[in-house]
């Protein structure tokens, strides 16, 4: 499939009506979690090209470019609340986050399997055991606060059981920054692939950064902001992967070909109808935004598209699916790594005064306060072990034992 071949609408007819920006909501019990992370990662999507159109017009004089980007941006506006409204009135807090870490997990692994950039793969690779840990940690809040286990929630396609421990995600900022590519060489999947990740940890990040003040006891407020640095570091990591040198309007034409190739694979692989026409329209609507960046590229830099995204066939198209034995598998390979500059190591062999070990006196001065421990220890007291749904015991025998969290493991020279 190529965009650029595709019938669309003159662009100022694509507007979306008030009326339809308060589309019907998916049924939180019947739909697919699957279907729920498309809008998740469309959402997402939507955001990244909304405030990444801000900031070209922010840095822009021409004011053909800046009234282009105003209507575009206008546009993405209407899909990102059309897809925000998916969401039913009865879905938690909780319930939604179990989607978003559900999404960070199956789609960082799906992307990682995929990925033939070493540097890519090691940076998703790392990230997922974490985003897996945050699905442990807001699963076992979520039977604490209400009672409710989550394995439903996920279908029972994604494991719940600890990761990297979150205590140890905490890492000096520098740390988090990698090689950046260069995308006049890189493959045009890895370009979609920094892309595609940067926009979803970013949504994750900026839901934890809003929703905790709404949370409704301390403990769920405390661990949304204690894991809303992690999705801080995460995004630090993936967006510092995208070629900095490339001009406003030739990301510009990557953020609109991002969002073809995401729309089109989420229409591909939906299953309700409802869902499936919305993606499809929007799709449209992106093609048109797509062609728009392609000919101001043209006129103001005298560039063909080509040089950004080459003929523009999407590669193979994104499946979101179940990745339990890739995520064992690089969980017991993997563990014990921590950020060592644009590299991983693991975090025996740092030395001792390494900046991991500084910040993480400073970050975390108490164990037993860390809200991350705390809910874990919570459960285990009220219910003499934790909350998790395997499908076997944990791949790293420091995490199998259920009625102790472990604090040391990816953190301390002598973890056990």
């Amino acid at each position: 499939m190529n965009p650029f071949l595709e019938e669309s609408k003159p662009i100022e007819e694509n507007v979306i009506s008030l009326k339809k920006m308060y589309p019907k909501a998916y049924n939180k019990t019947k739909t697919s979690p699957y279907s729920k992370t498309r809008v998740i990662l469309l959402n997402g999507a939507e955001f990244e090209a909304t405030w990444f159109m801000h900031q070209f017009a922010r840095h822009c004089s021409q004011p053909e470019i800046k009234r282009e980007l105003a209507v575009v941006r206008a546009q993405e506006q209407m899909q990102q609340k059309r897809l925000s409204c998916l969401k039913p009135i009865n879905e938690s807090i909780l319930e939604t986050t179990i989607a978003y870490e559900q999404l960070a997990i199956d789609l960082t692994a799906t992307l990682a399997r995929h990925e033939k950039d070493p540097t890519i793969i090691k940076a998703l690779n790392f990230a997922l055991l974490e985003d897996f840990d945050h699905l442990y940690r807001f699963s076992n809040l979520l039977l604490h606060d209400k009672g409710q286990e989550s394995a439903p929630l996920v279908g029972k396609f994604t494991e719940i059981t600890p990761g990297r421990p979150t205590i140890a995600h905490h890492r000096f900022a520098k740390d988090n920054l990698k090689p950046a590519m260069n995308a006049k060489k890189a493959d045009l999947f890895s370009i979609l692939v920094a892309s595609i990740i940067t926009a979803a940890e970013q949504q994750t990040m900026n839901y934890y950064m809003n929703i905790a003040q709404w949370y409704k006891n301390d403990l769920g407020r405390k661990l949304y902001a204690e894991i809303a640095m992690v999705e801080e570091e995460h995004v630090s990591q993936y967006e510092s992967l995208k070629d900095p040198t490339c001009t406003w309007l030739e990301m510009w034409v990557m953020h609109e070909y991002t969002e073809c190739y995401l729309y089109y694979s989420a229409y591909q692989e939906e299953d309700d109808k409802i869902l499936k026409d919305i993606f499809y329209e929007h799709y449209l609507m992106e093609v048109a935004h797509l062609k728009k960046a392609a000919e101001l590229l043209e006129k103001f830099e005298q560039k063909s598209y080509k040089k950004v995204v080459g003929k523009g066939e999407f590669p193979e198209l994104l499946k979101l699916g179940t990745n339990k034995e890739y995520v064992r598998k690089v969980l017991a390979e993997t563990v014990n790594l921590t950020g060592n500059r644009e590299d991983y190591i693991p975090v025996s062999d740092l030395p001792n005064d390494a900046d991991f070990f500084v910040y993480q006196k400073m970050f975390i001065p108490d164990d037993n306060n860390t809200p991350s421990h705390e809910v874990i220890e919570k459960v285990i007291k009220k219910h003499g072990h934790d909350y998790r749904y395997e499908d076997k015991k944990n791949p790293v025998s420091a995490l199998q034992d259920r009625k102790k969290d472990n604090v040391t493991l990816a953190r301390t020279k002598h973890a056990h």
